[in-house]
């Protein structure tokens, strides 16, 4: 196994190194908060206000994020954004140790993060291409895919032990602590040359207007999109995991938790691999396949009374998931000149959050009527005609090779 490229390129591998940590604690507060919010007030609504204050503002700022950091130096902007997400942990973090968090609290602070993600990550993704050769740049989103995966795996894991050993509020402080990674990373990157949007455009309507006027006339673009939020509306496996385990598979909650990490092993091992690839090429297939394996594997998830079975078909999933995130990122930043790639990442932002959280809505909707097994079949195969009539509709997404010419990258490291 020899070394990822994009990892000898000193700039991005700061940034990725700071982001594998600050991700992990980031995903050890989110486990946290569902933890601290059941304690507050154990009907499960007040879980979904969690969701809720995840969302809307990201729905309601993400596009001026993508302004922003078009606008102005990206690298200055995620020092401002992961400076307030590290206050706002702290605050957090004191509110808890001394007595004084309510559920309210939590729901208001989980707001204003979400606000912070709604600027940082139009930035630190639009800033990524201008830290290495564009040859790397498939590569550098697998291996950013890649620690997102593993904090997901060790965030709910250190939770856990954090909360048992040292208490609630020990998770926030690492959480705050761990933002203090990516600002020594952005330190020690120092100045990234960038293309500056056209000063006449600056932060205003027109654009906004312009960002998705360039998504509407790049249908490779807006199909990965599109795609993107088909495949996550219909993703109800893991939403209705914790019924399936239960009452189809009849299994306890270690069995659950092993269910719960299959997503993210089958992920990083994907990751893994693709990372050993000098240069994909088929992209346009792959990438279709890779949903549609993924539609097939949660229609399995839905069928079966086996928790093997069960297992792999997650795991499976997370598989196809990595390929084709992998994938799509790619697609999207490398056909994306340097001014306007903030813009681009602000508007997929709406699509990848926005299909997962209304997605839970259905799966529960039909949960409900049917049943959750229905609703994971359903889902399965919700995911494969959507996938089949996005290939009608934006045919050349098929022929998209890898080897286009490349809008994307620095010219040197």
């Amino acid at each position: 196994m020899h070394i990822p490229p994009s990892l000898k390129h000193r700039k991005f591998f700061y940034l990725w190194l700071g982001q594998l940590i600050s991700i992990t604690g980031t995903q050890m507060q989110l486990w946290a908060l569902f933890w601290h919010v059941n304690q507050l007030d154990e009907n499960p609504i007040a879980l979904g206000g969690i969701g809720v204050a995840r969302i809307l503002p990201v729905i309601i700022f993400s596009l001026i994020g993508g302004v922003l950091a078009d606008s102005m130096d990206r690298r200055k902007v995620m020092f401002v954004t992961q400076s307030i997400a590290a206050l706002l942990a702290l605050v957090l973090a004191l509110l808890t140790q001394f007595g004084q968090v309510t559920i309210w609290h939590i729901y208001f602070i989980t707001a204003l993060q979400a606000v912070v993600v709604a600027f940082d990550g139009p930035s630190r993704q639009a800033l990524v291409p201008n830290l290495l050769p564009k040859k790397d740049l498939p590569n550098a989103f697998s291996m950013t895919f890649t620690a997102f995966q593993v904090g997901a795996v060790l965030g709910p894991a250190l939770s856990g032990v954090f909360i048992a050993s040292f208490g609630q509020e020990a998770v926030y402080y690492f959480n705050a602590i761990s933002f203090g990674a990516v600002l020594i990373a952005l330190f020690m990157i120092g100045d990234v040359p960038q293309s500056i949007a056209e000063s006449s455009a600056g932060i205003s309507m027109n654009a906004v207007k312009d960002g998705i006027r360039f998504i509407l006339s790049k249908p490779v673009i807006f199909s990965t999109m599109m795609l993107d939020f088909v495949a996550t509306f219909f993703a109800s496996a893991n939403t209705l995991m914790p019924i399936i385990a239960k009452d189809v598979l009849k299994v306890g909650v270690v069995e659950y938790g092993y269910l719960s990490a299959a997503s993210a092993v089958g992920a990083v091992l994907a990751a893994l691999v693709i990372s050993q690839v000098k240069e994909l090429r088929r992209q346009g297939t792959l990438f279709l396949g890779a949903v549609i394996v993924f539609g097939f594997a949660t229609l399995v998830f839905g069928l079966t009374k086996s928790f093997i079975v069960a297992w792999l078909a997650i795991s499976v999933t997370g598989a196809a998931d990595g390929v084709s995130t992998i994938i799509r990122n790619t697609i999207r930043q490398l056909q994306t000149p340097d001014h306007i790639r903030g813009r681009m990442t602000s508007i997929n932002q709406i699509f990848f959050q926005g299909g997962p959280q209304l997605g839970e809505i259905e799966a529960g909707v039909v949960a409900q009527l049917f049943g959750a097994p229905f609703a994971v079949v359903t889902g399965g195969i919700g995911c494969i005609v959507g996938t089949l009539m996005i290939i009608w509709k934006w045919p050349q997404l098929k022929t998209y090779n890898g080897d286009e010419p490349m809008l994307a990258g620095a010219t040197a490291d």
